[in-house]
Formats: C-alpha cells, structure tokens, sequence
C-alpha cells in the first residue's frame, strides 16, 4: 500500500502546481485581462465599475498577491471558477457543465470502445501472427498516424454535404432546444456519427497495434512456454497468460486516453463545430476569456491526474509486484 500512498502524494502535490500555475496565468500573460473586458465596453465603464471587475475576477491590485491566492483557492473549495468575459455574467462552471456532457459522452464512449475493440484485436493479431489479422496492420498503422482532424475533413468532404445523412458540423438541428425529446436524442446522435467514427478508427488502431506488439514479445516468455508444456488449452494461455500480461502498457495509454477525453479531441471539436469543451476553449482563446481558459485548462489537468491515479490502482490489481513494499 505504501506505492499507492506515494502515487496519491504525489498526484497531491501536482495538483497542488497545477492549481497555483492557474492561479498565476492571468497575471503573467502580457497585457490586462479586465482591460481586455472594458475595451469591449467601448469606454462606457466608469472608474468604479473597472475597480469592481478586478475585484470581481480576483486581481484587486490593493490586495497583495499571497492574499489573492487563499481567496482564489476559496473560490475553488466552493466551485467558483470565476465569471466568463464572453459570456458575462454566466459563470465558468455553468458553460463548462453545459459542454462537458457532450464531450464526455462523444469522446467518452469512443474512446472505450476503440480501446475494448482494439486491444481484442490487437490480442488476436499477435497471438495468431501470419492469420488474417495480420492483413489489417498496413491499414491500421496508416490509419494510427494520421491525425483526427484530418480524418474528420476527409469525412466531411467524402461523407458530408447537401442531402447527405450525415451533417458536417453542430451538434444538434438550429431551432431545437436541448432536453430528453426523442427529436432532440435523435438529432444529437446523428450529429455525433462522424466524429465518432473519426475518433473511433484512428484510436482503434492506434490499440491495435500496441497490443500486437506487445503479444509478439510476451508470447516468446518462458512462462508461455511452461503454459504450454501444462497442457492448458489455448485460450487459457492467450487470455490468461499472455494478454494479462501484454495489458499492463495499454494500461497506463487508456488511463491517459481517458484523462484526455475532456480536451485530447479539441481539433475534431473545432472541425466538426461540435459543442464540447474543446471547442469552448477554441472559442475562449479567439476572444480571450481568461476565467473561461483558466477553468478548462483545470478541468482537463485534473482529470488526467485522475486518470492516472485510476491506473495505478489497476496496476496494483493486474500486477503483483507493485503490492510488495519494499
């Protein structure tokens, strides 16, 4: 247990950083984030309007900065990422909330099954070398390098277009508003297809390919070949013996995968104008909403963290070795 502590400090200690740096992004980026909202005003902010915007966004500057960061920290304690410029007065946390379902749910469910899919594959491609699975290697090594994006505008070009079933950007139909209407599920899943697809074939591949890498080199072991010589069938051996094994680097890759669910997708966001977190964050850069940028910036580090530890607690249950303190 005593690796498991270490993880959890350590994991402690780097959000602990990455909360800090956050806190210190506006004050470091050139210029004047509050500014930056007042010139939008086009001057029709009086002196003590401005003085409450820098209070408001937490950069007071009759206050010093040690005491800007404990109120900062206070603020998140009670889940106050702080108030949008673009979208002001609407709280980061609200438009974070509205845009992480779509996120979670498209890149979300993608990712799993293009893990669960793939890594079988990739089990049946190393395990039986020289079989049909092996046909789908120059396929799926072409397909794992090419980027998202540029899978998804050649989707949208091939599939996409006037009277085509799939549509090219949005997540939903204009006039429809988001609830739990069958119109409403129906629109949104058609919409989902074609990234979904986009994601799911280049992830797909990329599991494939490192899972039969890695039976190739657990199959050679010595403790396959005293499998074997058991006479245990040969199902047994590959499922219990080698893939238990080879899983352990896929491991740590769908930890991170799924720590990246919430921003690892931005581009095929802003490709498809799909309403997710990424594309939030696209649009927060263009109009420089620093509390918007901030608060994603923190969603996403958290959940890799996250991620991570959840690893690591795989780990502990796949490997024996890591429970022996020592």
């Amino acid at each position: 247990m005593r690796y498991l502590f270490q993880r959890i400090g350590f994991y402690l200690f780097t959000a602990w950083a990455a909360v800090t740096i956050n806190f210190f992004i506006p004050r470091l980026i050139p210029g004047d984030p509050v500014q930056s909202l007042v010139a939008k005003a086009q001057g029709q902010l009086s002196a003590d309007a401005i003085q409450s915007l820098y209070v408001l966004f937490g950069l007071d500057k009759n206050e010093s900065v040690l005491t800007q960061y404990f109120q900062y920290w206070g603020r998140l304690f009670h889940g106050d990422l702080g108030l949008s410029f673009t979208f002001y007065p609407t709280p980061v946390s609200t438009i974070i909330g509205q845009s992480l379902p779509w996120t979670i749910i498209l890149v979300g469910l993608t990712t799993v099954i293009g893990f669960l899919i793939g890594t079988s594959l990739g089990v049946i491609a190393g395990w039986r070398r020289g079989s049909w699975a092996d046909a789908l290697l120059p396929i799926t090594t072409f397909l794992s390098s090419v980027p998202y994006f540029w899978l998804g505008l050649i989707a949208i070009a091939v599939l996409a277009g006037p009277g085509s079933f799939f549509p090219a950007s949005g997540g939903y139909d204009p006039g429809l508003v988001p609830d739990w209407s069958p119109a409403f599920i129906s629109s949104a899943i058609q919409h989902s297809l074609l990234p979904a697809i986009t994601i799911l074939l280049s992830s797909m591949s990329t599991w494939i390919l490192g899972m039969r890498n890695m039976m190739v080199t657990v199959a050679s072991e010595d403790y396959i070949t005293v499998a074997h010589a058991k006479g245990l069938s040969e199902r047994r051996v590959m499922v219990n013996y080698a893939a238990r094994n080879a899983l352990l680097p896929n491991v740590s890759g769908f930890a991170l995968a799924l720590g990246f669910i919430v921003g690892g997708t931005l581009l095929v966001e802003i490709v498809f104008s799909y309403p997710g977190v990424g594309f939030e964050l696209f649009q927060a850069v263009g109009s420089k909403d620093y509390p918007l940028m901030q608060g994603i910036f923190l969603i996403i580090t958290l959940s890799v963290l996250v991620a991570n530890l959840l690893a690591d607690i795989a780990y502990l249950a796949l490997d024996p070795r890591t429970r022996r303190d020592g």
